[in-house]
């Protein structure tokens, strides 16, 4: 009895093999969200929702801009401001949510152009498509029968073919027979593109876009603004030293305020011109500047800022913003001494600049030796200033922004001001809870014309010298504002090549003509042309059929022949040559 051994068949491999947790469980939820997040669609909803985002910045105010009026707005609209408060509605472009959608659109963008930059860099330097098998399909193809072999006539089209990235090359044995010696069999085909630039666009376009993107969050990170009220032709400056210089300040993530260009800034005069109904037409500040070597040696020059038109000095720029009014209050105490401030008023209607503000003195040193008393005879104003004076009763309103009948309406409070407690207090209002604690009392009420004063009951004098008209100047610097200027010119020149230049593709097959066409000794090249535009088109219309027949010398309102292997430029008029 014999045995036979069964042999043991080998297991395969599956082609498939079941992928391991970690790929499933990690790496294809990460490229399945980066795929999702560098998506055109999902850079479109981005952008859409950064839009959105953007609106509530317009709409309400902005601690950044102007803390006051936020902190009022806050106040006069209860819960609902401070709802909106916490959800950084009043910081909304340094807020977590909006940086988030920025952050998120800027790696959505730089993941999404990256590749495209990629294939129209590929596609620039790509040679022309060979030559279709069935040209007959294409939507532009004409042939003609033109005198001399396909050599002949091929090197006639890739003489005319000027401008045109283009190929040659023969196939042997594909053509027809040879009946004479010399005749070849071979064919000839050609490739030829035109509209390369179009690449070109489309690549400098998004390689625009992606620099514009950069440059903006560049410009984000290491730019500052600041604001600083200065009253014209008065002794304080702007120097650009530090950040507590100015009354408002916001940086980038990596400015600290230890690294600012030094320069400084005063304010000599101040005009403004108004229409008949109250509108603004012009504001304009006549400055003086020093910065670099002038400002060691203390020379300063003079210019003008007017609103859109800013100093540009040490690589920052001094805007104007606006301006207002700041009144002049002198303090006569019981010893004659006497203390004077020219303190800013902030504008509360806009149409009349009817401003408010408020001022402190103090005492003068050696008057009161007992601290107690000193404190408890500290002066303080608050009040409005209106430029043109209007009266309802004793009530006063302005009628029109320009300084034509300026009074003021104060109330004088004496008392503890706050000035010694080293707390900060808002410039333009006095602290009410010294108000309500008793410690600051009101002495009087008076409406002053310049020139005028009030007595309180102790002795002391309060009167109103006039007003000196205060700048808003603002400080911006912005390191990248020309590579972002740059980036949008290009993404828009690269924008109008890509639109403008339109991609045209031609082929060619020159076969020789069969032996039995009844040519004779005449060698005849049967040429085969096709066109294809890449984009709607691209303006072919009618115009293939004459270019295919200026390609291979023919007239192109219908002559026959020239003489084959003479090449001539496109679009030149010559009498063709006539064959017999």
């Amino acid at each position: 009895m014999t045995s036979t051994d069964t042999p043991t068949r080998p297991q395969s491999s599956s082609p498939n093999p079941r992928p391991g947790p970690v790929t499933r469980r990690l790496w294809w939820p990460v490229r399945n969200t980066w795929r999702s997040l560098t998506s055109m669609r999902t850079a479109l909803a981005l952008l859409f929702l950064l839009a959105l985002a953007a609106i509530p910045g317009a709409l309400l105010p902005q601690r950044s801009l102007n803390e006051a009026k936020t902190e009022q707005y806050i106040t006069d609209h209860g819960w609902i401001g401070r709802t909106l408060d916490k959800l950084q509605f009043f910081e909304v472009f340094s807020s977590v949510w909006f940086t988030a959608i920025y952050v998120l659109l800027f790696i959505s963008l730089v993941g999404c152009l990256t590749p495209r930059m990629i294939e129209h860099a590929t596609s620039l330097r790509a040679q022309p498509v060979a030559t279709p098998r069935n040209l007959g399909r294409l939507p532009r193809h004409v042939t003609h029968s033109v005198e001399g072999t396909p050599d002949e006539v091929g090197a006639t089209i890739m003489g005319n073919l000027r401008g045109w990235r283009k190929v040659s090359r023969t196939v042997e044995g594909s053509g027809g027979t040879t009946a004479d010696e010399g005749r070849s069999g071979d064919v000839v085909e050609i490739s030829a593109e035109k509209g390369y630039l179009r690449e070109f666009g489309n690549l400098v376009f998004h390689f625009a876009l992606l620099a514009l993107l950069v440059s903006i969050a560049a410009g984000k990170m290491f730019g500052y603004e600041g604001t600083r009220i200065l009253v014209a032709d008065d002794d304080q400056g702007l120097c650009n030293t530090s950040t507590a210089v100015y009354d408002s300040f916001r940086g980038g993530n990596l400015v600290d305020g230890t690294d600012l260009t030094p320069f400084c800034v005063d304010v000599n005069r101040f005009s403004a011109a108004y229409l008949p109904d109250g509108q603004p037409d012009m504001y304009s500040a006549q400055v003086r500047y020093a910065a670099g070597s002038d400002l060691d040696a203390g020379r300063y020059r003079d210019t003008t800022i007017k609103v859109n038109d800013p100093l540009r000095v040490a690589g920052d720029r001094v805007y104007l913003l606006g301006h207002g009014f700041a009144p002049t209050f002198t303090v006569t105490f019981t010893n004659g001494e006497k203390r004077t401030q020219t303190v800013p008023f902030r504008p509360d209607e806009t149409a009349t600049l009817l401003s408010s503000g408020a001022a402190r003195f103090d005492t003068p040193a050696g008057l009161y030796p007992n601290e107690d008393q000193r404190r408890d005879h500290q002066v303080a104003l608050e009040g409005l200033f209106a430029p043109t004076a209007s009266f309802q009763g004793t009530l006063l309103s302005s009628s029109y922004p320009d300084a034509r009948d300026p009074y003021v309406a104060i109330r004088v409070y004496q008392g503890d001001t706050g000035l010694d407690t080293g707390r900060p207090q808002n410039v333009y209002t006095l602290d009410q809870n010294l108000i309500n604690q008793g410690r600051l009392l009101q002495k009087a009420q008076v409406n002053l014309a310049p020139g005028q004063n009030t007595r309180l009951a102790d002795g002391t004098t309060v009167s109103f010298d006039g007003y000196k008209p205060w700048a808003s100047l603002q400080v911006s610097h912005d390191p990248a504002q020309i590579y972002v200027l740059i980036s949008a010119i290009a993404m828009l020149a690269g924008l109008l090549v890509s639109l403008l230049v339109k991609r045209r593709r031609v082929w060619a097959r020159l076969t020789p003509a069969d032996a039995d066409s009844g040519s004779g000794d005449r060698r005849l090249t049967v040429v085969e042309m096709a066109g294809l535009a890449r984009t709607d088109q691209a303006g072919w219309g009618e115009g293939f059929v004459a270019l295919s027949r200026t390609l291979v010398g023919l007239d192109p309102e219908g002559g026959r022949a020239q003489k084959v292997g003479r090449a001539r430029k496109l679009g030149r008029t010559r009498k063709p040559r006539v064959r017999t």
